[in-house]
């Protein structure tokens, strides 16, 4: 029998103030409400505490006046990235952006923003993390990922409860949501089940559209199925993925996992060659022979492909998520990025969890086309500023098979929206703001964050959330892990 659903008095206000004090239910996993004095009427379980439209939508919000705005849509907008200039309009209206331009008229009741002298744009897409590492930020320093996983990655994950990891994925998702993230592929190890549904739960509160891409062996699939269906599609936010390793040793279970993934219709998601000993494994030689390598598959990483496996990949239609950040730390290599693009591979851009150590997309932009630079010496090789622009929101989302409703700011798309202020010291004065925006942008530049329409970051603040108790609770929750290990 699934589980009941949350209470519906439950709201994502009560659920962070009591994040320290959510006992799972006996039966089903499901935290007991917190009572708190002063609950808004008219709010959804699980949600931001925006009052409701009387017909039951959400409230407008107009942003108005902005200086610049990056639609991605060439046909809203000047050149690849869709740019308009000059006291510009973005409307958010029912979930949605409801238009783009000049001196729009507000609707009754909207929530105007001043957004005068900043800049618009679609909000970022995380294509590759792991955000119960959190947990680990900073260890093993010193270690390749052979060394990272023997001695950070296994030893923690058996170690963390469900409420401690409801605790440092909470953390870990607001992180991201902070830097400007609006949408987060979450590649999630094997764990039990009522962790699962803390996991779920906290990517929930925290506000982001998630895909939680689910990994358990052969013989666990089941549960990927029964947490798609109890867990995941229940929320407007989320999504599911079925996560995977591909080994030739174990094609007839990444075969099983590729069939799954179709019965679902959702994307297979795997790591793939990441470490240049991975080679041994033949995974690609694997996901040709389980059916999988094709537009239904997302890589992770793809460092050590050979040409022949580049050209593959994109004749195949495979996407791939590029994590530069990670593979410095772990001394994996660089992607051949500039030879994916080449053939035509759909690529975007994802942080890795415990790797990336904290959650920037600028700092991921700037090595994404830094790293290529660096190794190929050469200023306009693949991703130039613009290029890489785009694999963060639109290319991403393109990935992920969401481009019909994120990744651009055009008119009908779901309203995941971020405001950034250039009106700072590492970031003015004015010279190229788009070139700025990816080499001198940092997290405290996001004002304003925006997911389906719902602000989740404002006036450069996280409403409704104890980021003082959030971190409390996440340090007492690595402590015990520190202890345990």
């Amino acid at each position: 029998m699934p589980p009941p659903p949350p209470p519906p008095e439950l709201t994502r206000r009560t659920v962070l103030a009591g994040i320290g004090g959510l006992p799972l239910a006996a039966a089903a996993g499901v935290p007991e409400p917190v009572p708190t004095a002063g609950r808004a009427s008219g709010t959804r379980p699980g949600r931001d505490d925006a009052p409701l439209a009387a017909a039951g939508g959400r409230t407008a919000t107009l942003l108005r006046g902005a200086a610049l705005v990056l639609t991605m849509d060439p046909a809203i907008g000047e050149g690849p990235l869709g740019t308009l200039e000059n006291g510009v309009d973005v409307l958010l209206r029912d979930g949605r952006i409801g238009a783009v331009g000049r001196r729009l008229d507000a609707p009754p009741g909207a929530r105007v923003v001043d957004v005068r002298g900043k800049l618009v744009l679609p909000g970022f897409v995380d294509l590759h993390n792991h955000l119960w590492q959190a947990g680990i930020r900073g260890g093993c320093a010193d270690r390749d990922l052979t060394g990272w996983l023997a001695g950070c990655n296994r030893p923690a994950l058996p170690r963390i409860d469900a409420q401690d990891m409801y605790r440092l994925v909470l953390l870990a998702a607001l992180d991201v949501v902070r830097t400007g993230v609006t949408t987060v592929v979450d590649w999630v190890h094997p764990i039990p089940y009522a962790t699962t549904e803390r996991y779920v739960r906290a990517l929930a509160d925290a506000g982001p559209r998630f895909v939680y891409a689910a990994y358990q062996p052969a013989a666990g699939l089941p549960l990927v199925r029964k947490a798609a269906a109890e867990f995941l599609d229940p929320l407007p936010l989320a999504s599911a993925q079925v996560a995977t390793r591909a080994a030739w040793p174990d094609r007839a279970g990444l075969r099983q996992c590729r069939e799954l993934a179709r019965e679902l219709g959702v994307l297979l998601n795997c790591h793939v060659l990441e470490r240049r000993t991975d080679r041994a494994d033949q995974p690609v030689r694997a996901l040709r022979w389980a059916g999988a390598f094709g537009p239904g598959l997302l890589m992770n990483h793809a460092v050590h492909l050979t040409d022949e496996e580049v050209a593959l990949t994109g004749a195949h239609d495979v996407r791939v998520a590029y994590c530069p950040l990670s593979n410095m730390r772990l001394a994996s290599g660089i992607a051949p990025l500039p030879a994916l693009h080449r053939h035509g591979v759909r690529a975007g851009l994802g942080q890795d969890g415990g790797t990336n150590d904290t959650s920037d997309m600028f700092a991921l932009m700037k090595a994404a086309v830094g790293l290529q630079r660096a190794r190929h010496e050469d200023a306009s090789v693949h991703p130039t500023i613009p290029e890489v622009l785009r694999m963060a929101t639109l290319g991403g989302a393109e990935c992920l098979g969401m481009a019909d409703r994120i990744g651009s700011l055009t008119p009908g798309k779901r309203a995941d929206v971020v405001v950034l202020d250039p009106g700072t010291l590492n970031f003015a004065p004015r010279f190229d703001w788009t070139g700025q925006i990816v080499l001198n942008g940092q997290p405290p530049n996001v004002t304003e964050v925006f997911v389906d329409g719902r602000p989740l970051k404002s006036g450069g603040e996280l409403p409704h959330v104890d980021v003082e108790r959030v971190i409390h609770e996440a340090e007492r929750a690595a402590a015990r892990l520190r202890a345990a290990m």
